[in-house]
């Protein structure tokens, strides 16, 4: 792997913005050749175009597209420009560059799917085409299947509750497990962390009420309870095959992140 795409997975993964710069072209006596790359963030770069005027240049208008886009979602994410270092830039090697800037913006929507059961496996498959990060939880390594779309991280650990502890702040939250003690367990560790955008819960109104009134013993105030989404799914869309539900699911997932606000 080459310095500039472990640069872009490690901003990535930390969740930040970058730009990669790249030298398209080449005319006359340049620093550095086409093909030369430069990851740029807010506040450090790794790798180089060459150094001097040109570099220091390509890092302004790094950040600047960076300061854009991540004030406005219609922001530019591409740029080129053409620049002569003799004349604009007093460089001596007198050729010119071309810059092509692309913003690259992490993924800031994330679904955690406890359960690869049947409806599992349908949600994960539909969430792989939306531009979501999908973590995917399970104890039963057979469940998983072999192949996962690029955004599906999958967990496998033998205690599921336990993995609520590392989840991103602000992430969706959806309960699926083959077990309603295990269900409950990582219903009542989501509330406890308390910074979650949506948090699902498959079953039925019946199991709604039989979990509130587990939960509400265990301290759980009725504000916690009121951002519990049991049954899960959008009413009168989709019904009981797997790909039905999931659908239904999705579809009230899309409608809470357009919304800003989780539906109970």
């Amino acid at each position: 792997m080459t310095a500039w795409i472990e640069a872009l997975a490690q901003l990535a993964a930390a969740g930040r913005s970058a730009a990669l710069v790249t030298i398209v072209g080449v005319e006359g006596s340049t620093p550095r050749d086409a093909g030369a790359k430069m990851v740029v963030s807010g506040d450090a770069f790794h790798g180089t175009i060459g150094g001097g005027r040109l570099e220091l240049e390509a890092l302004e208008m790094a950040r600047a597209l960076l300061s854009a886009a991540r004030e406005r979602d219609d922001a530019p994410r591409i740029a080129v420009r053409d620049i002569p270092l003799g004349p604009s830039l007093g460089q001596c090697c007198g050729g010119r560059a071309k810059l092509l800037f692309e913003v690259v913006v992490p993924v800031r929507w994330h679904v955690v799917v406890f359960g690869a059961g049947h409806v599992g496996k349908a949600l994960v498959k539909l969430l792989g085409d939306l531009p979501c990060a999908v973590t995917w939880v399970d104890s039963r390594e057979a469940e998983f299947p072999r192949d996962l779309p690029p955004r599906v991280r999958r967990v496998l650990c033998d205690a599921p509750e336990d993995e609520v502890r590392d989840l991103p702040p602000g992430a969706d939250v959806v309960v699926m497990t083959h077990s309603h003690q295990l269900d409950l367990q990582i219903v009542e560790a989501v509330m406890r962390r308390g910074d979650h955008h949506y948090l699902g819960l498959i079953g039925s109104r019946t199991k709604r009420a039989q979990f509130e009134q587990r939960l509400a013993a265990r301290g759980r105030t009725p504000e916690d309870l009121a951002r519990l989404t049991c049954p899960i799914g959008l009413v009168g869309v989709g019904g009981k095959l797997p790909a039905e539900i999931a659908i239904s699911v999705t579809a009230q997932l899309l409608q809470a992140r357009q919304r800003g606000t989780s539906t109970a």
